[in-house]
């Protein structure tokens, strides 16, 4: 009988050994990771901690039920007409938003697709003055809406619309895609299957696009001082040829007044935008945690 040829022994595999180069290497970029997340930290709790100490105090009664008087009285015009500027801008954003963030997941493959990417990501990196400028030309003169709430939310919807799109295009491509072939397998038109599989599957992602877009709005000055104008009074309703308060302002001009009731003004006005800019992010982290769940 023939004998079966020796088995080898396998050979033992090869140590991996760092260099010390690389430990060092290593080291040093664990290092600068660190200490920029800690700088980066730092400022902002800094921020946040310099707006609450000196706004925290200047919150009163008396800041949510007067308008403002010249750089004195409350904030009750200012505030209002911050949140009616955001929900109209909303209210323009988020049709137009989700309708193009549907296109290009769903038909975005082509040519205008690409080029519609393109021009979003111009859009956002354009500056938030050059829109308030185009809004000027544009809205206040070339319409003759003078100053006017109307003006200002076209042109805040103008900025979120990117954010809004963007997300909205992610969010849908996140929805697997048997849920589409099944919804097509059952014979549903594709305005159904958008309507009811994908944007109620897509949902929370979507919403909090909206809810980040919401928050770059609320913060903005410079598209407003161009299209919005200023108020002292509350808002009564004209959609045009009425200027309107809004809490930026507030902050952009009331600081550099030589006046305590001004500044006063300044930082509750700065504390109750950071405030709300903080329950916004907030929440939409808080909808991003439960989505992954």
């Amino acid at each position: 009988m023939n004998e079966s040829p020796p088995i080898k022994a396998a050979k033992k595999p090869r140590a991996f050994v760092i260099s010390p180069l690389r430990r060092l290497v290593d080291a040093l970029s664990w290092g600068l990771a660190a200490l920029s997340f800690a700088v980066l930290i730092f400022a902002l709790l800094h921020i946040l901690v310099y707006v609450f100490m000196n706004g925290l105090p200047a919150i009163n009664l008396k800041i949510f039920t007067e308008d403002t008087i010249g750089i004195a009285g409350g904030l009750r015009n200012a505030l209002l007409g911050s949140l009616v500027l955001s929900a109209f801008a909303l209210l323009i954003a988020v049709p137009i938003g989700v309708s193009a963030g549907v296109y290009l997941s769903e038909h975005g493959e082509g040519w205008v697709g690409k080029i519609s990417r393109f021009l979003s990501d111009v859009l956002v990196g354009v500056p938030s003055i050059v829109l308030g400028y185009f809004g000027y030309i544009v809205l206040v003169i070339g319409f003759g809406w003078k100053f006017s709430l109307l003006a200002g939310a076209i042109t805040l919807a103008i900025l979120m619309l990117p954010y809004i799109a963007r997300t909205s295009e992610m969010a849908l491509r996140a929805v697997p895609q048997e849920l589409r072939e099944a919804a097509y397998g059952l014979g549903c038109p594709e305005w159904r299957i958008i309507g009811q599989v994908l944007l109620p599957a897509a949902r929370i992602p979507i919403l909090t696009g909206l809810l980040m877009a919401l928050a770059i709005a609320l913060g903005e000055t410079a598209p407003l001082l161009y299209t919005a104008g200023w108020s002292n009074y509350l808002w009564t309703g004209h959609f045009t040829h009425e200027g309107v308060g809004y809490l930026t302002y507030v902050i952009w001009s009331f600081i550099g007044e030589p006046y305590q009731s001004a500044h006063q003004l300044a930082y509750a006005a700065a504390f109750l935008i950071t405030f709300m800019v903080l329950i916004i992010n907030i929440s939409a982290r808080l909808l991003i945690f439960k989505w992954r769940r």
